[in-house]
């Protein structure tokens, strides 16, 4: 799949940007909780999620109260 056919935004995680969203899809998460069980070190090992992503989940992370793992 081509970053030009996924989605702008899924499930309940915030926008992120198009190739995070792409990486994160492959890895079947589509949610923030999901994202938080992964953990920091395990996003930034895929492919098109880097800091500014890792920034963004963490901060919707702490809104919702979830722990995203280190």
């Amino acid at each position: 799949m081509s970053t030009r056919d996924t989605p702008a935004q899924i499930g309940d995680l915030p926008p992120l940007g198009r190739p995070a969203n792409s990486a994160l899809l492959a890895m079947g998460v589509t949610t923030v909780a999901d994202a938080a069980a992964l953990g920091r070190r395990a996003l930034l090992a895929l492919h098109g999620v880097g800091p500014k992503a890792i920034r963004i989940l963490a901060e919707e992370c702490e809104r919702r109260g979830v722990d995203l793992r280190d």
